[in-house]
């Protein structure tokens, strides 16, 4: 029996990544993004979705990415990592894809000028290479437990 992944596939600096479908929530529309003061850079703000205030990342920021301005097909990303919800801002979002586990190859060493450690491989998928995003090592363990800390003065802060 064929193993597959279901992935989520997004654009960002044109680049094409998916995310495991199981850790997404919701995709929404981009939205504007409550600034939140002594945040990590990488960290836009906050957004209120029905009454849930969730912290936004831009990965673009969070990659070392060149900034962009946000267009009518940018995209937040409603992500789950352990027991924090996330928005996640990317360019846009294509489609969900089944990838056999037979097309994922580890990361190579240089892979589109994000950094290797928050990837968990490369997927083939007809001619095109998806960059898989391991979403648990966006932030890593001191930042999560920071935004869990923060988490009462983004809701002053809505």
């Amino acid at each position: 029996m064929m193993v597959e992944e279901q992935l989520v596939v997004l654009q960002l600096a044109g680049e094409t990544y998916g995310i495991d479908i199981s850790c997404v929530q919701e995709i929404i529309r981009m939205q504007p993004v409550t600034r939140v003061p002594r945040t990590p850079q990488f960290v836009e703000g906050v957004i209120n979705l029905r009454g849930r205030i969730i912290p936004v990342i831009d990965l673009r920021k969070r990659f070392g990415l060149p900034l962009a301005e946000a267009t009518g097909s940018s995209r937040i990303m409603v992500v789950e990592v352990g027991a924090v919800v996330v928005g996640l801002i990317v360019d846009s979002v294509s489609e969900v894809l089944r990838l056999p586990q037979e097309n994922i190859e580890p990361t190579p060493p240089i892979v589109s000028g994000v950094d290797t450690a928050y990837l968990r491989g490369v997927g083939k998928w007809n001619d095109r290479l998806v960059i898989l995003l391991d979403v648990a090592k966006v932030l890593r363990e001191s930042e999560y437990r920071e935004l869990m800390a923060e988490q009462g003065s983004f809701e002053k802060a809505v």
